[in-house]
């Protein structure tokens, strides 16, 4: 009897198209920006640089107020993910694992923030903030960002210790293990790599945050993002503005790469309940 041969793979027609276009709509302008950035001379209607150099990031790097930004934006981003896991992680497991009165509108409700215009929502912020005299001020804009923060820090560790197997819980209870003991060394390994996640993404969110800092931090402070804008308003040179969001990418790729190395493949799925 003869073997039949095994069919070839279909090509997936849609899911070339898709992928044709995400490269053309996400990697083609950063592969512009990234180009520009190390351009010297790059005139219309030549498709190819004529001249490539290093002068202005010598000029970009060359600035006191570069170099402020860069350091207090990840001075902000660090003091609100560590406030927001501070206080968020204590709540996502009282979600996660007890039932009270009006807790799904409370778990819900921390999806306000982001359902309605975002402007909107700082505008009114800023008039509170205004009376409290913040705005301008480094916790002003430590507060303002941490509203950002809340569905991250609150929805995707929720969904991880859901995903904790609670029969090896149970277990470590069986043998006599403390309510601690079991958090600590069954609950919280688990989580763990679901509630990185979530402190990354909180983390490089908040770097990259630009409406609140802007509207809060001005004029005495200026991160990064907001730096950026100033040197694109300001600046007939594109190249500046192209060097600053290359800098900018820079936190977020290393942030993405060590988060490769420390969450598993499965880390996600385990904890989102797969």
């Amino acid at each position: 009897m003869t073997a039949l041969a095994p069919s070839r793979p279909r090509l997936d027609a849609t899911g070339i198209g898709f992928a044709i276009v995400l490269t053309i709509v996400i990697v083609l302008p950063l592969l512009v920006v990234g180009t520009w950035a190390f351009t010297e001379v790059w005139r219309y209607p030549n498709v190819v640089p004529q001249q490539f150099g290093l002068r202005f990031w010598n000029q970009t790097l060359g600035r006191a107020d570069v170099w402020s930004a860069l350091t207090l934006s990840l001075q902000l981003s660090t003091v609100v993910t560590l406030l927001s896991a501070v206080i968020c992680l204590p709540a996502a497991y009282a979600f996660a694992r007890m039932s009270f009165p009006g807790r799904n509108i409370l778990f819900f409700s921390f999806l306000a923030g982001h359902a309605f215009p975002k402007f909107g929502l700082l505008i009114a912020i800023a008039a509170i903030f205004l009376q409290l005299n913040l705005i301008g001020t480094f916790w002003g804009v430590v507060l303002i960002q941490l509203v950002g923060t809340l569905m991250f820090m609150i929805w995707i560790p929720v969904a991880a210790f859901q995903g904790v197997d609670r029969r090896m819980e149970e277990a470590a209870r069986d043998v006599g293990a403390g309510p601690f003991r079991v958090f600590w060394s069954i609950t919280l390994p688990q989580a763990a790599p679901t509630i990185f996640a979530a402190v990354l993404l909180s983390f490089v969110g908040t770097f990259y945050e630009t409406e609140g800092a802007w509207l809060i931090g001005a004029p005495g402070i200026r991160t990064m993002p907001v730096l950026m804008i100033s040197f694109i308003n300001n600046q007939m040179v594109i190249q500046y503005g192209a060097v600053l969001s290359v800098m900018l990418w820079v936190p977020s790729f290393i942030a993405l790469m060590f988060a490769r190395r420390v969450i598993g493949g499965g880390a996600f799925a385990r904890g989102f309940g797969g």
